[in-house]
This record gives structure tokens, C-alpha cells and sequence, in this order.
């Protein structure tokens, strides 16, 4: 309150007492003096009309200040390097942020989810410059969160937050990271569209036939609290709001503007006061105002907060993780429908590929790149999930360690145990949620998959290093959230590059891991502008709209 109230007190016009003085002199209620002259009636109007428009003026402008201090923005935080982070279990953004000013509202120093500190490798351990290399934390270069709205979105923020008349209903669909994406543009569509948006409805998936509803997976209260000033949150429509027939608009198309959205949907939104969307996915612009980037990353790593008892649970694997060392976390992309969808053999052999084939045959809508190349082409053209020989052969060769932990996030491989056995023969130390969790942990959520993958979610934001085998939503949402709290390793493999080495013999292992070094060297999660390529999603790359250097 101290430091809100000196930016208040700096933010207003600095006043000399003379002023007042001087503004007493002129006024008409002042008493004149004895020796001077009578001033006539047009005057003394002229001066009141003067002088209550100086007051008015310096009110209004008071206000503002005021106003904009009430909507205080996040400026950059004081997330120390991973490396600097005190040894102790759970670290706490309170203390790490704790130059955060201090307010009523949702304070977001404290609402980001936290890693655990990052282990790393003692000084005195017996390992090679390689291995040690491997664990290192990657650069941040002092970059650290910084959600600093304008004026102007901060004005429009009481007219928003106070809407009672329009309302958008999202209904989101697929697993947990492509529903928190389409969560997030539903909420910067209700920003843009000055409406008040109804408790997002998650669609139950026919793949995963999750039926959890929002509350289930995310602290609805903190999502509604942490956004209370960006737009207004309902739990429910209100009765004067319910149709029996209205029109969902599912036939949105990729990548449209704020200024598409507001000329299709705001007449009738103005007009009936309800809209309806569905199919949210990868169709707002990646590439938006300054304003409403800030806020896909206020919404993404600040608001959407699981639920108490799936946070605590996650929490709780992640130490028994943590507690053994630094630990590596992969998301392998091998469950059946990840097969199908593809398009890709599974390396398991011609039992297995038929089995897919099948799958993929009497679902061809599954199949969702539809490209006209064969199987061996597409895997070399990097549209496939690495086997888990190849993502043993490339932890081998960027240096990690065989006594190394690691963490294995997503669902059941396809062809069980044999299909992480080269993996599990390189690196015997793997873990997974199912190994981790003691009797009955689980038990809750066994037909919830929405609600393991979050804690695969949590368990993988805390490791030393994370590796997806396959581009994903996950993949994303790990490369954005580990930036967002200090960089954390994150490694990008080069698949295009790195697979048609795996086919030559002629390279030793040697060679090999020299060659992969150096094509890794600049992806492991050092920071990346996000405007430096065409369409870059905000939530992989918080860097420069979230993130500045303090």
C-alpha cells in the first residue's frame, strides 16, 4: 500500500502551496482586498467558471491516476535465474517475486504455478564436462515477466468488467493443453468484444471421453478473481438469457483478427445479447495487439490455476521426483491415437503398423495430416514422434548421464512395455505418475484423463530438462510456462536434421553426438523473440510482450 500509494501521490500533478494560494487569489470567494478595485459581474463570472474548471481538471486527472494504480500491472518480476534458486523443496513466486507492489486485488507475483528449483549438479559430483554441460540451465538474459497493459486497455477495464448486458458462452474441446488454448482466446474474445463470458464448457472428446467438467481441472474462483479486471466471469447465463434455439458458430476460419471478430459477431451479440462458439481452436491471430497478448499470458500462466486436489497431488509426485536428483522429464507422443492421427509406422514392427493401418482405414477423419508423401518420407520430414530408441539415441549423444532420472509424461505407449524397452535399456531409471503415486492416489481419476495429463503437466513444468518427441500443445505450453518462469532447459529436437543422420552408418555414435551439440546448441530453451518468424504463438514465446529485461 506504501509503494501504491507513492505512485499515487507521484502520478498526480506536483503541486506548489502557492498554487493554491494563487487559485484562492482568483476565485470569487475569496475576499478582496480593501484597496483594490471593484471588478465587474462579467468578470467575477468569468473568473469562477475559470477557476472551477482548474478543479475539475485537476480532479479528473487525480482520478485517472488513480484509477490506473487500482488496475496495477504486473511489472517485471524478480524471478531469479533458475540456477540462483535456494535448495529447498518448494519454491514460493512470492518470495521470488517479491517486488511485486502490493494490493486488494489478485496479485499476480503469486498466482503463477512454480517450479521446483532446478537440482542441478554439485559442484564436487564425478561427472563429465559433457554430462555437467547437460544439466546446466540455459541463459535467461535477465529477461523476467512483465504484463504492463496500457492506459488505455486499463480504462476500457471499468466499462468491461461491469458488463451486464452481452454474453459469450465458448464450448472447448479436445485434451487438457488444446482445451487451455482455447480457453485463453475465449477469453481475449470477450475482451475484444466487451462481453461478459459464462464459464467455459468443455466438450467431452470421443478419443479420450473425459467428461470433467471446468471446475474439476482449474480453481474457477482464482480464474474468476485473477481476470476480475480484464473481463467480467459468470458461472451460469442468466434467465433472461436463455433461448431455446440459438445458433452455435462453429464455421470460424484460421487466424482471424480482432477487427474480423468485432464485425461478424458484435452487431448480433449487441442485438440478441448471446453468442455461442465452438471450434475455438487455432483461430484467433497469433499475432495480436500488445494489449491482448499480455492477456492470452495472463490468462494462460496466471489464471488457469488447476484445481486444489489435482495441484496438491501433482505437487506431491513431483517432489517424490525432485527428492532423487535432477531429473529429466520426456512427453512421448506414442499412444495408439497418436499413431493413427499421424499417419506414421510405430517402429514396432509389421504386427503393430497393421494394427494401425486398420485403425486409421475405418477412421479416415482421424488422419490429420493429410499430405501425399509415403510413411518413410513423412517420418524423415519430421512429421513423426520419435521412437523411443531415437530419443535414447539423442539423450546419449547432447550428454545425458545413464544413471540420469526420467520422467515420462503422457498416456500409455502403444505396445506397452516393449515399446519403451530400448529406452528403459539406455536409461533404467524411469518413472512414471502410475509408478510414483502410492495406492489409491489415482484411483479418483482413472476415467479422468484430462485431470492426469495435468499432472503430468506439473510434475513436467519442475524438471531440469524437458523433451517432447513429437510438436504438440503440450510440447508448446511446456516451451512458453518454463520461459515464463526463468527459462527452464527445454530441448527442441531438430528432427528434419537429425533423422537422416540416424540412417547413416558410416557416422560413429562419436561423430554423432558431436553433430547433435551443435544442431542443439541454440534449442534449449534460451530466450526467442516472438516476432522474429510470421505467426509465433505468445504462449511458446512470451518474449517480447510478457517478458522484459529489468
Amino acid at each position: 500500500m506504501a509503494k501504491s500509494a507513492r505512485n499515487f501521490r507521484s502520478s498526480c500533478i506536483t503541486l506548489n502551496p502557492s498554487f493554491f494560494v494563487q487559485l484562492l487569489a482568483i476565485s470569487p470567494f475569496s475576499t478582496p482586498k480593501k484597496n483594490s478595485r471593484n471588478r465587474s459581474p462579467r468578470n467575477i463570472n468569468l473568473l469562477f467558471f475559470l477557476s472551477l474548471f482548474i478543479l475539475c481538471t485537476f480532479s479528473g486527472i487525480c482520478l485517472l491516476s488513480f484509477y490506473a494504480i487500482s488496475q496495477t500491472p504486473a511489472p517485471c518480476s524478480e524471478i531469479s535465474p533458475i540456477s540462483s534458486f535456494p535448495p529447498f523443496l518448494m519454491a514460493s513466486l512470492s518470495s521470488i517475486l517479491k517486488d511485486y507492489p502490493k494490493n486488494s486485488g489478485p496479485n499476480l507475483s503469486t498466482s503463477v504455478m512454480v517450479p521446483l528449483p532446478a537440482r542441478g549438479v554439485p559442484s564436487n559430483a564425478n561427472v563429465s564436462e559433457i554430462e555437467r554441460d547437460f544439466w546446466n540451465q540455459p541463459n535467461g538474459e535477465g529477461y523476467r515477466p512483465c504484463l504492463d497493459f496500457s492506459l488505455d486497455y486499463r480504462k476500457l477495464s471499468a466499462k468491461v468488467s461491469k458488463e451486464r448486458r452481452k454474453f459469450l458462452v465458448a464450448v472447448v474441446s479436445g485434451g487438457l493443453n488444446q482445451q487451455r488454448n482455447q480457453i485463453v482466446d475465449a477469453v481475449v474474445i470477450a475482451r475484444i468484444l466487451e462481453s461478459v463470458l459464462v464459464v467455459p464448457v468443455l466438450q467431452v472428446n470421443r478419443i479420450w471421453g473425459d467428461e470433467s467438467e471446468f471446475s474439476d481441472l482449474f480453481d474457477l474462483e482464482h480464474f474468476k478473481k485473477t481476470l476480475q479486471a480484464d473481463v467480467r466471469i459468470v458461472t451460469s447465463l442468466p434467465s433472461t438469457h436463455l433461448v431455446p434455439q440459438q445458433s452455435i458458430e462453429n464455421q470460424l476460419p484460421f487466424h482471424v483478427s480482432p477487427a474480423w471478430i468485432r464485425a461478424k459477431f458484435l452487431h448480433q451479440l449487441n442485438e440478441e445479447g448471446l453468442l455461442i462458439l465452438k471450434g475455438l481452436d487455432s483461430r484467433l491471430s497469433k499475432n495480436l495487439p500488445p494489449d491482448l497478448q499480455k492477456l492470452r499470458c495472463k490468462v494462460a500462466f496466471h489464471a488457469l490455476k488447476f484445481a486444489t486436489p489435482v495441484q496438491e497431488l501433482g505437487n506431491q509426485i513431483a517432489k517424490r521426483m525432485w527428492i532423487e536428483g535432477p531429473y529429466i522429464a520426456l512427453h512421448l507422443r506414442m499412444e495408439k491415437d497418436v499413431w493413427v492421427r499421424t499417419g506414421c509406422l510405430t517402429g514396432l514392427g509389421p504386427q503393430y503398423d497393421n494394427i494401425i493401418s486398420n485403425e486409421r482405414n475405418s477412421n479416415p477423419d482421424f488422419l490429420t495430416d493429410k499430405l501425399n508423401i509415403t510413411k518413410t518420407a513423412r517420418r524423415l520430414a519430421g512429421l513423426c514422434p520419435l521412437s523411443a530408441l531415437e530419443v535414447a539415441r539423442l539423450l546419449k549423444a547432447l550428454g545425458a548421464p545413464i544413471n540420469a532420472h526420467i520422467y515420462i509424461a503422457g498416456g500409455e505407449p502403444f505396445g506397452g512395455a516393449h515399446a519403451l524397452q530400448p529406452l528403459v535399456h539406455e536409461f533404467p531409471k524411469i518413472a512414471t505418475k502410475e509408478i510414483l503415486a502410492r495406492e489409491g492416489e489415482l484411483d479418483p481419476y482413472i476415467n479422468r484423463p484430462s485431470v492426469l495429463a495435468a499432472i503430468d503437466y506439473i510434475v513436467s513444468l519442475s524438471s531440469d530438462v524437458f523433451l517432447p518427441s513429437h510438436g504438440g500443445n503440450m510440447g508448446r505450453a511446456m516451451q512458453g510456462h518454463r520461459a515464463y518462469v526463468g527459462h527452464r532447459k527445454y530441448i527442441k529436437p531438430n528432427k528434419r536434421m537429425m533423422l537422416p543422420l540416424m540412417e547413416d552408418g558410416s557416422i560413429t555414435e562419436g561423430e554423432f553426438g558431436k553433430i547433435m551439440q551443435k544442431l542443439h546448441k541454440y534449442s534449449k530453451g534460451q530466450p526467442l523473440l516472438r516476432n522474429k518468424k510470421l505467426d509465433r504463438d505468445v504462449l511458446a514465446y512470451p518474449v517480447p510482450e510478457c517478458m522484459c529485461k529489468q
